[in-house]
């Protein structure tokens, strides 16, 4: 058996076998400290700098450990890196048999059932989405996998994917006819038999939040656990350890039902009728709620009158749609699926509206055509410590930002991660070389109503100096429309905006034009990596705290007063550190990338609190002078 240094070391086998790899002590470092845990069966928190290799830190000691490994990632893009990139070459520079599969949550495969229903849907579609459901119906001829990211030319706001895909609320299970040949039973056949299974955070949680409720486990049980990106856990885990109903499920429970209802029982023209009824009752409660983009508590809108009347008439066809299917029970395995699914929401519907639970948080969020009640847990500590100690295996969390200056109680305490051991490494990168760190002088505080507009007018100069190339990173999408209008016409250079395309088309548009750009929220502050002198400037408009108007994190921060703690010390700002230090970490991506970081927010210096973030974020050379930040990018010309 092969030991980290002989694969990671100075002379190992990827400097040996690998071109461009350069060894790295904290890589090294990080893989022996997984390979202990590992063998121990232990628990480690790790924080690994960006350019540390983190990655091959824990895939390589997976590789050799000869133990049934789960390594779960934030975000499906980087599932499909590790699976068919990283894991690949690791295993032929290391010519080892493990054996690897990949496995994604089941909205990630194709239905069969469910295209054959939507082909054969009695109130047909739209020519665009027919056009579109006969592409996937001629793909589905040809897959072998099933994964619907193979359907690169289908746009991702397509209404197609929910008519292709299944949900664990509609899933017939065993009872599909299309059972034996479903794409998503394979794949987790093959989880089952392999050493190394790929998952991300939601199919964790999701497996987690099943087991809970036992049903049954999806993922295999394995000897270890790798929590890559472990930052976002905690708010993923919140989301499955909680409960939730929509509009948009009730609709599909309508269409559903209608096309189960021609496969299975074409003679009940009540039935017919009654899916009507609950799919106008569904929008009506939708309508009751008013505009979109509302994201509030529960009770601020129980009482209503239109709240409540749209409530009473959405439950009142609810349930007289499952006393139908009800009166029908064992015509079809898909109508009494159905059947299963109303009596499921209605349960929900009491849980959400009708059981209070100093515990938990009801809210709501209203979108443009869809309504969701949801019911969340304040914290997940005791949920999630649970389920470690029922997987008597060793855990690994890793990420660039999980400590808080050298602290890691504020990532630990939410997970109820105990008795573990917390390791911290640097960036290999020469951070005070590399990148400069300008916070402005004579910026208002972030509440005036010009902040925005005064923000670009600081920044506009230097965005002539870095010539482009430049993340602009919103904590608003008011202040990226803000923003964009203002810099329209002003620069001379393409302005790439969140929303007008799919982010990674917007990114790979930002790399080939060399001079872009891009304006972007939450989901650009991390899991984007441009590396080269396409990406020289990162600008931050304010320090990214949490709206405190959110109902989740409203009612988390009263129980922590109420507990005797400091909201704004013990959770905001740590929070926000965190935060802040994944949007810096956008700049520097590779040895020989240079750049500048723009933090605009006054409040960085001026406010006690801000040396907690000063002292968080990686050694960049500091700056409050204009003039050094154009002379910087005057030397790289």
């Amino acid at each position: 058996m092969l030991d980290i240094p002989l694969v990671l070391g100075p002379q190992g086998l990827l400097s040996q076998r690998l071109p461009g790899f350069a060894w790295r002590p904290q890589q090294q470092e990080m893989a022996e400290a997984v390979a202990e845990t590992m063998a121990s069966g232990g628990r480690l928190v790790a924080e690994a700098g960006t350019g540390t290799g983190k990655t091959f830190a824990y895939l390589v000691p997976a590789l050799l450990s000869g133990l049934k490994v789960v390594v779960s990632t934030g975000t499906r893009n980087l599932q499909d890196q590790l699976f068919q990139r990283d894991l690949p070459l690791l295993k032929e520079v290391l010519a080892s048999p493990v054996k690897v599969a990949l496995l994604k949550g089941r909205s990630n495969y194709l239905c069969r059932h469910r295209l054959e229903n939507a082909l054969g849907d009695p109130k047909g579609h739209r020519r665009e989405v027919a056009r579109q459901l006969r592409q996937v119906q001629q793909w589905s001829l040809s897959t072998r996998s099933g994964d619907i990211v193979e359907l690169t030319d289908l746009p991702e706001e397509s209404p197609v994917w929910s008519l292709i895909t299944s949900s664990s609320d509609n899933c017939l299970g065993s009872d599909c006819p299309e059972f034996d040949r479903c794409h998503l039973v394979e794949a987790r056949r093959q989880a089952q038999e392999a050493d190394i299974v790929v998952v991300n955070h939601h199919l964790l949680c999701a497996d987690m939040a099943l087991k809970e409720e036992g049903f049954g486990e999806l993922l295999p049980m394995a000897h270890a656990y790798v929590i890559d990106e472990a930052h976002q856990l905690p708010e993923v885990a919140s989301n499955f350890f909680g409960i939730s109903v929509g509009t948009r499920q009730l609709l599909d429970l309508c269409r559903d039902t209608r096309a189960e209802y021609v496969r299975e029982a074409n003679d009940l023209p009540k039935l017919l009728e009654q899916i009507d009824h609950l799919e106008k009752a569904a929008r009506d409660f939708r309508l009751a709620f008013g505009e979109a983009g509302q994201r509030d508590a529960w009770e601020t809108v129980a009482e209503e009158g239109d709240v409540q009347r749209g409530l009473k008439y959405l439950r009142q066809e609810l349930e007289a749609l499952h006393g139908m299917l009800e009166a029908v029970s064992g015509r079809g395995k898909g109508l009494d699926s159905c059947m299963e699914r109303a009596a499921g929401f209605i349960s929900l519907l009491h849980q959400i509206c009708d059981q209070e639970d100093e515990a938990r948080v009801r809210w709501f969020e209203v979108h443009a055509h869809s309504l969701r009640l949801c019911s969340t847990p304040l914290e997940v500590a005791g949920l999630f410590n649970e389920q470690m100690a029922r997987h008597r295996a060793a855990w690994i969390f890793t990420s660039a930002t999980l400590a808080v200056g050298d602290c890691f109680d504020h990532f630990t305490d939410r997970l109820g991660i105990d008795e573990a051991r917390t390791e911290r490494w640097d960036s290999p990168f020469d951070y005070p070389r590399q990148a400069l760190w300008y916070v402005p002088r004579g910026l208002p505080e972030p509440s005036a109503r010009d902040y925005t507009e005064q923000v670009m007018a600081h920044v506009l100069p230097i965005l002539k100096a870095s010539r482009g190339r430049a993340f602009l990173l919103f904590t608003s999408h008011r202040a990226l429309r803000r923003a964009a209008a203002w810099l329209e016409g002003r620069t001379g250079l393409p302005l790439l905006v969140q929303g007008e395309a799919p982010k990674a088309e917007l990114v790979a548009r930002f790399v080939e034009a060399g001079n872009a750009v891009l304006l972007g929220t939450a989901s650009f502050w991390e899991g984007v990596d441009v590396r080269g002198e396409a990406l020289s400037l990162v600008v931050i408009d304010k320090l990214p705290f949490a709206s405190p108007g959110d109902p989740v994190l409203k009612a988390r921060l009263d129980a922590i007063r109420k507990a005797g703690g400091n909201p704004f010390t013990d959770y905001q700002v740590p929070q926000a550190v965190i935060a802040l230090k994944q949007g810096a970490g956008r700049l520097i991506r590779d040895v020989t990338d240079r750049g500048v970081l723009v933090v605009c927010d006054p409040r960085l210096l001026r406010n006690n609190y801000g040396h907690t973030f000063l002292d968080a974020m990686p050694p960049f050379a500091r700056t409050r002078e204009l003039e050094k930040v154009i002379a910087f990018f005057a030397e790289q010309d």
